[in-house]
């Protein structure tokens, strides 16, 4: 969307973005934006500083725009108007006369960093609401780490010693370019600025793209200090998250390095929420295991990968004797209790690389890895002796309650042409742990096949 009060700014713009193969509406005030809006959600904003109705800043307090990246077009050298549209959270601010090369690429830079915003929320990372789709005030931002890098250490030493004042609360590391990369990778920075000549161009593109490329530093902000446009468009499309086109000017990098630690600090929360979210969703909340639906996926990449080594491996269920007596006398509890504690237990028996899950109430998955028969029959008496060699403390003060378990067991050997798949094993293992329970419970039985 272009959004200007005079025709031939609107046209050119209409042109330029046209020709990129944008779809374009426009409007030629704010009065007019309600209708559009109604009509289509912009992916963009391009509007003037000043309107014939308004300023730009207008625009953020619209909550339909909330997540719309907003560019704002100012007269040239207009420093006042820039830090106000800054402050008042506009993303970018370009002057006449414009540099196509640089809102091109400006452009698609915001719609790269819309779009992996939106993904989040697609995700469920940042649902509505909850307050994690918004950026934390930046009297709340946790300290950070901002590495400054320039041609010479004694560029980015000046460069920390005025910004020092209006970054306090972060910590600001100078050193050279040469040696950013190394810098960055020691201790991980939460953003980097960087200095931008003709005589450094290539140095700071190859750090641009190594600092993308790293796990370490691929979510960290990145602000190129450019003395041209054309060098902050290459730096764009590398992907730095923001650009300073005409050079170092203190107030201002301060004001565009406080905006991109908001936007990382949000992007950050949305990530781990996500994170979490999927740890939830693969985890048992009352034992701490793994369920079923990380289990049944781990035991097929278990026959996968014993195929591939021609390893043995094992399948176990093991289930709690009579534990629906234990809910029923001493209340769901004290039930909870003693699956918690046999969680621990059973855990305890196994090696790095094997796996315990809840399976559902109280009957637990185990599948041992590059297991043969013996291992997997010293384990199985492990585990029924770790659940019965002592009681097992529950909700309530000095109240101990003694429990045992049956376990089925199907072993696999190396030498099977055709593994069989994950059902097909789980139900061998049940078959055996039925007939554990026939045989009196608290005991071991292999899985036979039948005659």
């Amino acid at each position: 969307m272009i959004i200007d009060g005079v025709a031939t700014n609107r046209i050119m713009l209409k042109v330029l973005l046209s020709s990129a193969w944008y779809h374009v509406v426009q409007a030629d005030a704010l009065a007019g934006l309600s209708a559009i809006l109604r009509r289509v959600k912009p992916d963009l904003i391009v509007t003037a500083v000043n309107l014939p109705d308004g300023r730009a800043q207008m625009l953020r307090s619209d909550p339909r725009l909330a997540d719309v990246p907003i560019i704002a077009i100012t007269a040239q050298n207009d420093h006042g108007a820039r830090m106000a549209a800054l402050a008042a959270g506009i993303d970018d601010v370009l002057c006449h006369p414009l540099d196509d090369t640089l809102l091109q690429a400006r452009i698609r830079s915001l719609i790269r960093a819309r779009t992996a915003d939106q993904e989040l929320r697609a995700s469920g990372a940042a649902p509505d609401g909850f307050g994690l789709a918004e950026a934390p005030a930046a009297a709340l931002l946790p300290p950070a780490r901002v590495v400054l890098a320039t041609e010479v250490t004694a560029t980015a030493t000046l460069w920390k010693s005025k910004l020092s004042a209006r970054l306090e609360r972060h910590r600001l590391v100078p050193c050279a370019l040469a040696g950013a990369h190394g810098c960055a990778a020691a201790t991980p920075p939460d953003a980097l600025i960087l200095e931008m000549t003709a005589d450094t161009r290539d140095m700071a593109l190859d750090l641009l793209s190594n600092l993308r490329a790293s796990a370490v530093t691929r979510h960290a902000a990145v602000i190129a200090v450019a003395n041209s446009p054309k060098l902050a468009a290459e730096a764009l499309d590398r992907g730095a998250d923001d650009v300073m086109p005409h050079g170092y000017h203190g107030d201002e990098l301060a004001l565009r390095l406080t905006n991109q630690l908001r936007n990382k600090a949000r992007a950050d929360r949305a990530r781990d929420t996500l994170r979490e979210g999927l740890r939830a969703a693969h985890r048992d909340p009352l034992t701490g295991l793994f369920n079923r639906r990380h289990a049944i996926p781990f035991l097929a990449r278990t026959i996968r990968a014993s195929v591939a080594r021609g390893s043995g491996f094992a399948v176990m269920l093991a289930d709690l004797d009579l534990f629906k007596q234990v809910n029923d006398r001493y209340g769901h509890l004290a039930g909870d209790a003693v699956l918690a504690e046999a969680a621990k237990r059973l855990s305890a028996t196994v090696g790095p690389r094997d796996l315990v899950a809840r399976f559902g109430g109280e009957e637990f998955l185990i599948v041992l890895t590059d297991s043969d028969p013996d291992r997997t029959e010293a384990i199985a008496g492990r585990m029924r002796h770790a659940i019965e060699a002592a009681p097992f403390p529950t909700d309530r003060p000095n109240q101990m309650i003694r429990i045992t378990t049956s376990i089925g067991v199907a072993v696999v050997s190396p030498d099977r042409a055709a593994p069989p798949e994950p059902e097909a094993l789980i139900a061998r293992a049940d078959a055996a742990l039925y007939r554990a329970k026939e045989a009196g419970r608290n005991t071991v039985s292999l899985f036979q096949p039948a005659a």
